[in-house]
């Protein structure tokens, strides 16, 4: 089955519970539909780079799936409709990476980045 790396942001007044609420609920969604949910992460309230929805702030959730396009097609309607859903994105790749997420690694465990020019 492919393999799918998806990123939701939810409104900033949830509480954390709740956020993580939706992360099992949309999980479920998955494997009713014959896919699984290999990794998930709550990666916290963050400010965003412009207001979307009158909200300056969201909750962050990572999902790493191996799903059929069915089982993704259909959780995104549902993320889409659903109020305290703010934006989904969702992206195919080709392995999913070891480990957690850039995002949840500290600082020094980071590898380095290229020189600017």
């Amino acid at each position: 089955m492919p393999l799918y790396e998806h990123v939701m942001i939810a409104r900033q007044d949830l509480s954390n519970t709740q956020a993580e609420a939706l992360i099992e609920h949309f999980s479920t969604v998955l494997s009713d539909n014959d896919g699984k949910v290999v990794m998930s992460e709550y990666w916290g309230v963050k400010t965003m780079a412009y207001k979307i929805n009158k909200n300056r702030k969201g909750h962050y959730a990572f999902l790493r799936s191996d799903a059929p396009a069915p089982a993704v097609q259909e959780m995104e309607r549902l993320m889409r409709l659903h109020e305290d859903v703010m934006r989904v994105l969702t992206i195919k790749v080709d392995a999913h990476e070891e480990g957690p997420s850039v995002q949840m690694q500290k600082r020094d465990e980071r590898p380095e980045r290229r020189e600017r020019r």
